[in-house]
């Protein structure tokens, strides 16, 4: 890892931008300059444990991993950021290292989209900014298109991957072997990502113009027109997943934000690097098509290809953040302001934008790794309007990533945005991207060194010279964007927007459209608003939807008939929901019914997640960490209930003896007043818990004794009782798993006092090093996090031997009530008995296949025109898509 190199970088910052709290950042990066013989080689620093990721020494992330390929990537990532910051010096000192060190011939598996965008991207920007500075005649006269050559080396490694009927990329290659060799370990896939096989034009385009190869264009040209030819004829958008061999779409959702974000970016980009005309009329038909069904100001939601007018998710992902920043290079500024203003307040809301969240804005997926697609839209617009808003905006995004993500040796992601809690983790587009931003968002153009409007930025925020769409074009070719028709709209210009146009002369402008969503977050449940009841306007009232639905209101089960929903009172009594599209009075009435459903299932899952407990916090406090380390904790479902103690338990850590906790502790002097650290095993959780109480201790730790797990890679671990009462114990108790549980016995090795804070959610840093005690409590009051509904579970241990707990409950539709409109968060009525059977909703979607060939032909299916064929076979697709829609993950 290049961290002396980065300590430069933050450095300068320190003087560039005008806030105080930015000077911080220097010392954080100082300590990360010390810790560089831990990281350098590796692909990235690890800045919890100080030392470089290396793949295959590290617990599998699963796909993240995917990014990392022995080949330095940080350091890659990060040469043009450097000339940035005007640091040549030590860009020219970071190339020589790639030139001598870097090696491209590894025998590893990596991502064909990851690979491109990040190393092969950052040796192409690293040679555009080579190659300027060497014009003028300052540094690097010595090179001699090195980093053009690695480009050129890899672009050929990558090229393999191609090898499918239909021009899409495998989504992996192996560096050395290729695919479909049995020592590539690769080849097998059948499905990749629309963004995967749609984000390679930028690099690989200036690549063949670069070199003059012009096989690296061609075959990425080759992918963008398949993708364009399988887009849905009738919405005119792509699906998330496509098969590379057929050109089927696997999950035919479609959005703005993960696996298909990055695909509209280059079709645009491709336009304004390319000058080919043919770009902007496919990205001006899927814009189209994308403020028609998808853009819901100031949200962008999911929808289905060939049904676009039904929503396919009722939450949104942090990688949609991008498209702000996009519209602006579009020229479409309103919905741009629009959208980003409401990113805005959910990141004020929750300090970082969640990797997922709802359309009521609270959190879906609670991790955030540092992403910077936010932070991108912030300079855009900025640039484009000139309105220090957007200043004080990245004011913010400065000041939590210090407050909140930055530890002793980096800045680390967010395991979980409401607790604050950290993970091990800081990917390279951190630096690639974030960093730089958030520089030239607060830059003076005469303060660079390089005019950066002469280039473009691509997807990883690597800059390539525009000059590029004049130099070794490849030979003329027929325009083959098929089917295009003129497109009714003024904005679809055929030149790229000018920023001193874009506004008005009036600085009300923008503010003129923000304020209307200022409290959007805080004090509004806005409801997602299908398509199909936009369009009834102020005719039928809109659709039943299933937050509402009580199953004792005749009104509503009346609805449900009309939509083709069965209501199946079990001898259980349990209510069970069955649709069967064909008895729907109308295809109308049948796709709310299945909309219906749909939200049935996803309030079910919700509830599931809701009756879990949440995850706690460990915060290290004591010197040198001061706060800046969170960890993961599972809670316990006996003892303090740390969510109605905000304070938390504060104190010294110290090991039991016996160290399984499972005996009279024979050393009651080291716990008294401290908080005892044990290890998992030989008896109750409970049990533990009961003996370091008796010991004086003030709380307890139980870690893991599974060597190497994670809550990187592991669920989250709830400690039950022993089937006994536990109203007896009184300390708070939390699980840390073992890589966790280490980084404390690791701190007590080294440091002997190490204080820790056990709490719901980490506390404010202290940044100033000063006592945590002396913090005012209204930062406590600000940043906590929003409520969450708990409802009562009959909890079995699945562990007879350690109370593991294994929680299951399902949604009973029947107990379903209207949302409490102070907390937008749906309720369930309570029920007279406590140990009743958990209730559940059977899967819809197996019974909705099932058509009786006895029903009625009276239903009015054919006022659409539709043969019944066609209609089961839409159905059909619905079904698999809610299918797919169940296993999704970013």
């Amino acid at each position: 890892m290049a961290s002396l190199l980065l300590c430069h970088m933050i450095y300068l910052s320190t003087h560039l931008f005008s806030f105080p709290f930015t000077c911080s950042l220097f010392v954080c990066w100082f300590i990360a300059c010390n810790q560089q013989e831990h990281a350098y080689p590796a692909d990235e620093l690890m800045p919890l444990t100080c030392r470089g990721r290396v793949r295959g020494q590290e617990p599998s992330r699963g796909d993240v991993d995917d990014a990392l390929g022995k080949f330095s990537l940080t350091l890659i990532d990060t040469l043009d950021t450097l000339v940035v910051l005007n640091k040549t010096k030590e860009f020219e000192d970071a190339v020589k290292k790639v030139i001598r060190d870097v090696n491209l011939d590894n025998d590893i598996v990596v991502s064909v989209f990851e690979t491109n965008i990040r190393v092969l991207g950052g040796l192409l920007g690293g040679h555009s900014v080579a190659i300027m500075l060497k014009e003028k005649g300052e540094v690097m006269q010595w090179y001699s298109g090195e980093l053009l050559h690695m480009a050129k080396l890899l672009g050929y490694k990558l090229l393999p991957a191609f090898n499918t009927t239909s021009g899409l990329p495998y989504p992996r290659v192996n560096l050395k072997f290729g695919v479909r060799s049995p020592e590539a370990r690769t080849g097998t896939e059948t499905d990749t990502c629309t963004a995967c096989a749609g984000t390679l034009i930028l690099e690989f385009a200036a690549l063949s113009r670069f070199t003059g190869a012009s096989i690296f264009e061609e075959y990425a040209r080759k992918a963008l027109d398949f993708l364009w030819e399988k887009r849905q004829r009738s919405s005119n958008l792509v699906g998330v997943t496509i098969n590379i061999h057929t050109g089927d779409w696997v999950r035919k959702d479609s959005g703005v934000g993960a696996g298909i974000d990055s695909y509209y970016e280059y079709l645009l980009k491709a336009y304004v690097l390319l000058g080919d005309d043919s770009f902007l009329e496919r990205f001006n038909t899927h814009y189209d098509a994308i403020m028609r069904y998808i853009s819901q100001p100031p949200l962008l939601l999911d929808v289905h290809i060939h049904k676009p007018m039904l929503n396919a998710r009722t939450w949104m992902d942090s990688l949609l953040a991008f498209f702000p920043g996009l519209q602006v290079l579009k020229g479409d500024i309103r919905p741009a302001i629009e959208t980003h203003e409401m990113l805005y307040q959910v990141i004020k809301k929750h300090n970082f934008l969640p990797e997922a969240f709802t359309t009521d804005f609270r959190v879906h997926w609670a991790q955030h790794p540092l992403r910077p697609e936010f932070a991108e839209s912030t300079y855009f617009l900025y640039k484009a309007t000139g309105d220090p808003y957007y200043l004080e905006v990245g004011k913010t995004l400065i000041e939590n990533l210090n407050k909140y993500a930055r530890v002793p040796c980096g800045f680390a992601a967010m395991k979980d945005v409401r607790t604050g809690s950290h993970e091990d983790r800081m990917d390279s587009f951190f630096l690639a991207e974030m960093f730089k931003y958030l520089y030239l968002l607060f830059t003076e153009k005469e303060d660079l060194t390089f005019d950066i409007e002469d280039y473009i930025f691509t997807t990883e925020a690597h800059l390539l010279p525009l000059w590029l769409s004049t130099t070794n074009q490849t030979a003329p070719r027929k325009n083959i964007t098929t089917e295009y028709t003129e497109l009714d709209d003024s904005n679809f210009d055929w030149t790229c927007p000018n920023t001193q146009i874009l506004f008005p002369n009036d600085p009300m402008y923008a503010q003129s459209i923000r304020e209307p969503l200022k409290n959007v977050v805080d004090k509004s449940c806005p409801r997602s608003i299908s398509r199909v009841e936009e369009s009834l306007g102020n005719g039928p009232k809109p659709p039943l939807r299933a937050r509402d639905f009580m199953a004792s209101n005749p009104e509503h089960l009346e609805i449900l008939k009309k939509m083709g929903v069965s209501l199946i009172h079990l001898k259980d009594g349990r209510v069970q929901l069955v649709q069967h599209a064909i008895q729907a009075a109308s295809s109308l009435d049948a796709e709310d019914g299945l909309r219906f459903m749909q939200e049935m299932i996803e309030l079910s899952s919700q509830q599931q997640k809701e009756q879990q407990l949440p995850p706690r916090a460990v915060q290290i406090v004591s010197h040198p960490f001061f706060g800046r380390v969170v960890l993961t904790a599972g809670p316990a479902q006996f003892g303090m209930d740390l969510s109605k103690h905000k304070s938390g338990t504060r104190g010294f850590v110290a090991v039991s003896k016996p160290y399984n906790g499972c005996s009279e502790i024979t050393n009651p002097e080291s716990l008294k007043e401290k908080i005892a650290l044990m290890q998992r095993g030989q008896c109750m959780f409970a049990e533990k818990a009961r003996n370091i109480q008796k010991a004086g201790a003030i709380g307890g730790i139980v870690i893991d004794d599974n060597e190497g797990s994670s809550s990187d890679t592991a669920p989250l671990f709830q400690m039950a009782g022993d089937g006994k009462n536990t109203e007896d114990i009184t300390i708070p108790m939390l699980f840390l798993f073992n890589k966790e549980g280490s980084i404390i016995l690791d701190a007590i090795q080294e440091y002997e006092a190490v204080e820790v804070l056990l709490s719901d959610k980490a506390k404010d840093r202290d940044l100033e090093m000063e006592s945590m005690d002396q913090k005012s409590s209204d930062n406590d009051s600000h940043n906590q996090r929003s409520e969450e509904i708990s409802t009562d579970l009959n909890l079995v241990p699945q562990d007879p031997e350690e109370g593991g707990l294994s929680s299951h409950a399902e949604l009973d539709s029947s107990r379903v009530s209207l949302s409490d409109e102070d907390s937008c968060i749906p309720k369930l009525q309570e029920t007279s008995s406590t140990n009743s059977p958990v209730s559940e909703l059977d899967n819809p979607l197996e019974e909705q296949s099932k058509t009786e060939t006895d029903s009625s032909p009276s239903n009015s299916w054919d006022n659409k025109g539709q043969s019944m064929d066609s209609i089961l076979a839409d159905w059909n697709e619905d079904i698999e898509a809610f299918e797919m829609m169940e296993k999704d993950e970013l």
